[in-house]
């Protein structure tokens, strides 16, 4: 399948790849690098349309979603987001998601592209009720991130909304290029910047106008090398329908204090029983390029393998996240196996990079 921006790529000599169902840029003639360097200095922009977004409407909407996810969509106000899970009955994770409150019964739920279909049915399997009506609007929704330190003031000349009013993690209904859009300060990069939420044949304007204004296209490769960095978990890779929100370090993600929610009960023990395993960051101290499947040895013993990794472009050196037994400590001593050899690394808390622009304040 390809995006409202397929074409886009195409002018751009992007490297096609094909991606959850989609065909998307995975760089640039520019590279990942540079990309990457773009994004943590100045501004770059993302093709993400080809997330799923999912509506909920009606008397019955916060309630529905409320059972259906791990956070509290109610301790949101109109104009708020909340990143969020989706559990199975066993607390193994359906996907996690963004849960944006557009008004009082009416909510969005953004799901990651490659479980857009199997999210929608899951949700359908919880019968939603008479009051709580959904829409699939994945093929009408444009998505383009926009990241960077110098985002906020790319995006004012494209805009009139007062972008001083949207915090982090709220957005406002505005207009971008011309075209009618959500404007939300997320993102997946650990920088400042915009997350805009566009009707589909408005996407290639706003993406044009976006790159006159400064910013850099940027493909797949600079998106994980950023998230990474960050240790921002990534569906399919570090979390999936195995592996729970408390072993991932998302516990926080849980509000107990809401009442029942798919999954509670399952969490409820784990967490008494206490965790088995956890995922860990692992920072080498040896130059490496650590890659998911790579064993990872701790007490001289493979205890796990790495479930994301690359090589830092702005730490230059070797990160990886693996699930490793709960036992192992901060700042244990562990070696990935990289080729046959054994590179050595050291257990530490994420993120990796805490210099971003969000960091900074901005």
């Amino acid at each position: 399948m390809k995006t409202p921006l397929y074409d886009e790529h195409v002018r751009l000599s992007g490297k096609m790849v094909p991606f959850a169902g989609y065909s998307m840029p995975v760089q640039y003639s520019t590279g990942i690098l540079a990309e990457h360097r773009a994004v943590r200095e100045s501004a770059g922009i993302f093709d993400v349309s080809h997330m799923g977004e999912f509506r909920v409407r009606g008397p019955g909407a916060c309630q529905f979603v409320s059972r259906a996810t791990i956070n509290d969509p109610a301790a949101l106000a109109d104009g708020q987001a909340q990143y969020s899970a989706m559990c199975r009955e066993d607390g193994g994770m359906v996907d996690d998601v963004l849960v944006y409150r557009m008004g009082e019964e009416d909510f969005r739920l953004v799901v990651n592209a490659a479980n857009i279909q199997k999210d929608w049915d899951w949700l359908k399997s919880l019968d939603p009720g008479a009051g709580a009506d959904m829409q699939d609007e994945s093929d009408d929704v444009a998505l383009i991130a926009l990241q960077g330190p110098a985002a906020a003031e790319m995006l004012a000349g494209l805009t009139d909304t007062p972008l001083g009013d949207i915090r982090y993690y709220a957005f406002a209904q505005g207009a971008v290029a011309g075209a009618a859009c959500v404007i939300s300060r997320t993102g997946y990069t650990g920088e400042d910047g915009f997350e805009l939420y566009l009707g589909s044949g408005d996407a290639a304007g706003a993406w044009r106008a976006l790159e006159a204004a400064g910013a850099v296209p940027a493909g797949l490769g600079a998106r994980d090398s950023l998230r990474l960095e960050m240790a921002y978990a990534l569906y399919g890779n570090d979390i999936d329908d195995g592996t729970s929100p408390l072993e991932a370090g998302l516990g926080w993600l849980v509000k107990w204090g809401k009442g029942d929610f798919v999954g509670r009960p399952a969490l409820a023990k784990q967490k008494e029983d206490g965790l088995k395993r956890r995922l860990r960051g692992i920072r080498l101290e040896k130059r490496g390029f650590p890659r998911a499947g790579y064993d990872v040895k701790w007490n001289g013993a493979v205890a796990g393998e790495v479930r994301s990794g690359t090589l830092s472009p702005t730490l230059g050196c070797g990160i990886a996240l693996a699930y490793l037994p709960a036992e192992a400590a901060l700042g244990d001593e562990v070696e990935i196996v990289i080729r046959g050899r054994g590179v050595e690394g050291t257990i530490m808390r994420p993120p990796f990079f805490s210099g971003g622009s969000l960091a900074r304040g901005g």
